[in-house]
């Protein structure tokens, strides 16, 4: 028998106790891309426009990992299923490949060429060894990790996001208004389903399916951040924040069960919501551009990034009494 993993459930007191417990500085510029492993969950990648790509044990609240990328710059950063190799955007308006980088020995194991212009979107499917990339050129790329020329193309009418559920079987493509579903194994065929999207004609920033599945939310430049299910496309819920007027990303997440939602806002502060029943928290900020949010998978805490890293906890002396879940 193992240890037995205790956790708080994530109720609305938990959330609205939430605080920063750790700070990373020693950033020169914004934090631009982060991304939790999605196994080795302790571990958190983060790019900045200083050039550097860091990598954190948030557990031992360290950075284990400094490596900087003068040469391309770097924009978007996620975690491939090793932990030690990352893939990553240039930032530099000349080169749009995607490399994928050994943090072990910051060596380049491989460049995926195909994007003409800047790439704003990436998602890794973690079950396989593939990942989407979603450019500025108006297409969304299939990749196989393992091969150097993309595996499909798919023409978009505008700036894409793109997301992979987490079984890696549906992948979702957002622009223009609709969220369009793809069977990752028949791409080709074109989308089983196309989800209108309320009446948002904004440009989609990012796009995120719950752990289950069963939900999907989307945001957008003009500060929306929509709930959709995933299976109806029918509309679960809708909040507004401040757009976002600099060239920033609007980012939001969902707490491990699916049902709250955090989200950075175009006037620098945090919100979280409860998807059932509405807002309810919002941490303000002397910041004006919206900070970068990801919730750490299975666990307690979530993360915002600016011109630091912040690791937000639950203060337990707020919390009289909570519930244990088993």
């Amino acid at each position: 028998m193992g240890p037995r993993r205790v956790s708080m459930e994530i109720t609305n007191e938990v959330f609205k106790s939430m605080k920063i417990g750790l700070v990373f500085q020693g950033y020169n510029g914004r934090i631009s891309s982060m991304d939790f492993h999605s196994k080795a969950t302790n571990y958190l990648v983060t790019a900045s426009d200083d050039e550097s790509i860091r990598l954190y044990d948030t557990q031992n609240a360290v950075c284990l990992k400094t490596i900087n990328s003068k040469k391309y710059g770097v924009e978007l950063v996620c975690f491939t299923d090793n932990p030690t190799l990352v893939l990553y955007s240039s930032k530099n308006g000349w080169d749009e490949s995607l490399r994928l980088l050994s943090l072990n020995d910051n060596r380049f194991v491989r460049y995926f060429k195909g994007h003409l212009d800047r790439v704003v979107s990436i998602s890794f499917c973690s079950e396989k060894e593939n990942f989407l990339s979603g450019s500025l050129d108006r297409t969304v790329l299939l990749w196989d990790q393992r091969a150097e020329k993309s595996q499909g193309l798919l023409r978009v009418q505008g700036r894409p996001a793109v997301s992979y559920d987490d079984q890696g079987m549906v992948f979702a493509v957002a622009y223009g208004g609709h969220i369009r579903m793809f069977d990752a194994r028949k791409f080709e065929k074109g989308p089983f389903e196309i989800f209108a999207v309320g009446n948002e004609d904004s440009e989609a920033h990012v796009i995120k399916f719950s752990s289950d599945g069963r939900r999907i939310l989307l945001t957008t430049k003009a500060g929306r951040v929509h709930v959709i299910d995933s299976f109806h496309g029918n509309s679960i819920a809708s909040y507004n924040v401040k757009p976002v007027v600099t060239n920033s990303m609007l980012e939001a997440s969902f707490s491990p069960d699916g049902n709250h939602i955090i989200s950075g806002s175009g006037d620098g502060s945090v919100y979280a919501w409860n998807v059932r029943s509405g807002k309810v928290a919002r941490w303000g900020s002397t910041d004006n551009e919206p900070p970068l949010v990801r919730w750490a998978p299975g666990s307690l805490m979530f993360v915002t990034g600016s011109s630091e890293l912040s690791c937000w906890v639950p203060d337990l002396s707020k919390l009289g009494s909570f519930s244990v879940t088993k």
